[in-house]
């Protein structure tokens, strides 16, 4: 079973939404390499459905129920999957915490941000789904400067201020 990430913004369509629905054509996809890798999804693939735009997060798993179509409905060249949804994550996963997680280096998320439909390694998908399942991180308070830093060394004198 492959494993993919597919990416919408919410005012478009979101989770709740395909939640509703039940099921939905993945269309629209325009870009060469996106469109490479829809048409890669076989029946019974997973997704990770990540809302872009303000909330970009990890927010939940769809299903591939049907194999690539070729969309004669758009005008330019195109192709769809069907997909349903599976459940919602535990926690929305933010960008910014994938980011910081070096076990997420060198995703397509990462490396190529615009990409609407990529591929998610089997490492990456585990690991997606753990942090999804444990509490937030916890991110400094307000007027916190991060974490404790060690006290500035005084400064030597170097050879010019000595001469003074």
């Amino acid at each position: 079973m492959g494993h993919w990430l597919v990416k919408q913004e919410p005012t478009s369509y979101s989770w709740h939404r395909l939640v509703r629905d039940g099921r939905t054509r993945w269309d629209g996809v325009h870009n060469a390499q996106a469109l490479l890798h829809l048409r890669a999804m076989a029946v019974g693939d997973e997704a990770i459905f990540y809302h872009s735009g303000d909330e970009r997060s990890c927010v939940g798993i769809l299903r591939i129920v049907t194999t690539a179509v070729r969309d004669t409905s758009d005008p330019r060249p195109s192709w769809y999957v069907e997909v349903e949804p599976v459940r919602p994550l535990a926690r929305p996963v933010p960008l910014a915490e994938i980011r910081a997680d070096p076990r997420f280096r060198g995703i397509e998320l990462l490396r190529n941000s615009r990409l609407s439909v990529m591929p998610l390694p089997d490492a990456a998908w585990s690991h997606l789904l753990d942090r999804a399942d444990r509490p937030a991180p916890v991110a400094p308070t307000a007027g916190s400067k991060g974490p404790a830093r060690r006290p500035a060394r005084p400064r030597r004198a170097t050879a010019a201020r000595r001469r003074r």
